[in-house]
């Protein structure tokens, strides 16, 4: 017995959609996840020296474009690297934790910076 094909409106045109909405899904939180995570970082403050002080704003962007393009790449292609020999949820986990441990880092050094501890007298 054959099959005959299906109409429109039903299971293929759903599986269709339902990937085209996860492809958007996808893409729409990670620009504005990275988007935000951008805004004001040391990166994005460097631009913004180099743009001033070189008075080439065009070329100040193309080239911090590539370099996070580049940055993005190798941060994409270690992520799915790790995700073949990590399960999702210890990913997650190490990630945060590698966060929680880089801000604890960062935040010390700035205390450091900011108020050292006096040297005892000799």
């Amino acid at each position: 017995m054959t099959s005959s094909p299906e109409p429109p409106g039903t299971r293929g045109d759903a599986d269709a959609a339902n990937q085209a909405s996860s492809w958007g899904a996808v893409f729409f939180s990670t620009a504005t996840t990275v988007f935000l995570a951008e805004l004001g970082d040391k990166t994005q403050l460097a631009a913004l020296l180099l743009s001033a002080e070189s008075g080439r704003p065009l070329i100040v962007f193309v080239g911090a474009s590539l370099a996070l393009v580049a940055s993005s790449l190798v941060g994409v292609l270690l992520g799915r690297w790790l995700a073949r020999l990590v399960p999702p949820q210890q990913l997650e986990r190490a990630a945060g934790v590698l966060m929680v441990a880089l801000g604890l880092w960062l935040g010390r050094q700035a205390v450091i910076h900011l108020a050292p501890l006096p040297l005892p007298p000799a």
